[in-house]
């Protein structure tokens, strides 16, 4: 999943500036909700799960869209690939919030290092030196980092409960319906004779490799392994992002982005590393002498 994420974003950010604006998007992402519809025999859902549905499609169907497309709009994909990778760190936080984990010394050390390294990169969108950063669009990254890591601690139950073809028809059929209206003007008035036959090819890439396909593979994971192993794949994005955005010279390396990555990595490491470390139990009280 992260492998596509992480060729996905540069070549993403790349067409939106070039093919459409953010709300334009609505109608390719209408369009392609209708696949799961082809897919697989409906599956019966409780009543008391529809409106959970419905949330779901809401927070990761519509929600992570409009942040990641108007944020990819407005920064570099080095950037928003590094800050992404602080969903681990915000699975912790909510687990814990929720009453699923607990904190430790080195889950509280690894989380404020990890965070303070992505408030560093969002904050460096407004130095001069990074002209392809915008702080408003690293804010806009961070929020979907925010829905992503919401949607794999609250809903990964229910994701268990269904098959995955099952809640990925009721999230992308509810984001369809919300996005339409957004989209509809594009659908109607764009001139699809006039789009070149070489953006034919980028255009579908876009909508399918980074989008559909890492929702399906997000949506399998979860239904797999806990949260937190499944989010600590985010790390393999940034490596790509940055190899493929340098290799097309779409953006550059900076000094600082990488001494803040590293930081968040760290931070991400100490986390993983109180995991492995088995919690520390009072002595039993001494024997009373005989």
């Amino acid at each position: 999943m992260q492998y596509r994420m992480g060729h996905g974003l540069p070549v993403l950010q790349h067409r939106i500036a070039a093919l459409c604006p953010p709300d334009g998007h609505g109608g390719g992402v209408a369009g392609r909700h209708g696949v799961p519809l082809l897919w697989q025999k409906a599956e019966r859902v409780a009543r008391a799960d529809i409106r959970k549905l419905i949330g779901a499609a809401l927070l990761i169907g519509v929600l992570r869209k409009v942040f990641i497309m108007y944020g990819l709009s407005m920064t570099s994909p080095i950037d928003g690939s590094i800050i992404d990778t602080i969903v681990p760190l915000l699975v912790l936080l909510l687990s814990v919030l929720l009453g699923m984990d607990r904190f430790t010394e080195l889950k509280v050390a690894g989380l404020l290092l990890g965070m303070a390294g992505a408030v560093a990169v969002v904050l460096a969108g407004a130095s001069s030196s990074h002209q392809h950063s915008h702080v408003w669009g690293n804010v806009m990254i961070m929020l979907c980092a925010c829905a992503t890591a919401l949607y794999m601690v609250w809903f990964k139950a229910l994701v268990a409960r269904y098959r995955i073809t099952t809640v990925l028809r009721w999230v992308y059929c509810v984001a369809a319906v919300v996005a339409l209206p957004f989209g509809l003007k594009e659908i109607i008035h764009t001139d699809y004779a006039a789009i070149a036959g070489h953006a034919l090819f980028p255009t579908l890439f876009v909508l399918t490799v980074p989008t559909y396909l890492p929702n399906l593979m997000l949506n399998y994971a979860l239904k797999s392994v806990p949260a937190t192993v499944s989010s600590i794949y985010t790390y393999l994005q940034p490596v790509l992002a940055i190899a493929i955005s340098v290799g097309m010279g779409l953006d550059k390396l900076h000094a600082d982005t990488v001494v803040f990555a590293l930081v968040i990595f760290v931070g991400v490491g100490l986390v993983l590393r109180s995991y492995s470390v088995p919690p520390r139990h009072p002595d039993p009280p001494a024997a009373p002498p005989h």
